[in-house]
């Protein structure tokens, strides 16, 4: 593992203990130029590990709470009139930082869930006609409670799909959770220190893209997402844009481990996270299985592409 982010999630660890796996995804999403779903009961640590990643990353930060009476104007921002100046002036709403947490995103209506859409996919918003940009880097993670809980709004599949990565945090061991309690301070702990600037992180980003994909790796790819699409027992085959999205995450996670070159474990390492939330769509499954992605993983052999 490259020695910048081996510092990174050490310093992540400290305040998410027992969590080493999903700590590296969630890096690898932010790499990929993704946007990350987490989903999980309450008490988990989302928020605190959303707060994390914008301070290693030094990144500008805000919280949206998604509530049932949230409007789009009160995360995208409003015209208000100058009376001095006498014109509209646009005030701009949370969203306009470089990472945002859309805390508890089923809570809010579709109305509102679907006005992050065009934020998350093409890194601007539109409001009374007029097109603002968005920060670069630009990071979305929506927190997800699980959909029998009372008061949610299911995301629908085309909003999944818009997510990168989903992961779960889970409950901790009973070692992690005892080294949580004997922690000195608790939340009060002071935020961490900003190990990567948000240039060198888009400079990061760049390099992932240059990651090389031997045709081999690429036909693995392609046999999984076409094993989802020609075998029954999968609620939603894997689109293109999942496609797209193994790469992306496998070239970030082979980044990381510090090699130009992918390998078939870089997509199987990644491949749940991806995947399991586009195969099932809105079927509620334990959110601590990834039943479906584990199932097409063992259908399709790396050696036979």
């Amino acid at each position: 593992m490259r020695t910048e982010f081996q510092t990174i999630t050490d310093a992540l660890s400290g305040h998410i203990i027992g969590k080493p796996q999903q700590l590296k995804l969630a890096v690898t999403c932010l790499l990929a130029k993704g946007h990350l779903l987490i989903e999980d009961l309450p008490g988990m640590g989302k928020t605190t590990l959303s707060h994390a990643l914008a301070n290693v990353f030094g990144l500008s930060y805000s919280r949206i709470q998604f509530t049932s009476d949230l409007l789009p104007a009160d995360m995208l921002g409003v015209n208000v009139f100058d009376q001095q100046q006498h014109e509209f002036r646009f005030h701009p709403g949370p969203v306009f930082n470089e990472l945002i947490l859309a805390d508890e995103i089923n809570r809010a209506s579709p109305k509102t869930q679907s006005a992050l859409l065009e934020a998350m996919e093409e890194n601007q918003v539109s409001v009374d006609g007029t097109t603002y940009p968005l920060p670069s880097p630009f990071f979305v993670i929506a927190t997800q409670n699980p959909g029998y809980q009372s008061g949610t709004y299911p995301l629908p599949e085309s909003q999944l799909d818009r997510f990168l990565m989903r992961i779960s945090l889970g409950y901790p061991s009973r070692e992690a959770e005892k080294a949580m309690l004997q922690q000195q301070g608790g939340r009060e702990q002071g935020p961490l220190a900003e190990k990567i600037d948000p240039r060198t992180l888009l400079r990061y980003q760049q390099q992932v893209n240059d990651v090389h994909c031997s045709g081999t790796v690429l036909e693995y790819v392609l046999n999984l997402v076409n094993q989802s699409r020609e075998q029954s027992g999968y609620p939603q085959p894997l689109s293109p844009r999942a496609s797209r999205a193994l790469l992306n995450a496998a070239k970030a996670w082979a980044f990381i481990h510090d090699r130009v070159y992918i390998v078939p474990e870089d997509v199987q390492a990644i491949f749940a996270a991806v995947a399991e939330h586009r195969l099932r769509g809105t079927h509620h499954e334990s959110i601590e299985e990834n039943t479906l992605s584990k199932r097409l993983l063992n259908s399709v052999d790396p050696l036979a592409a």
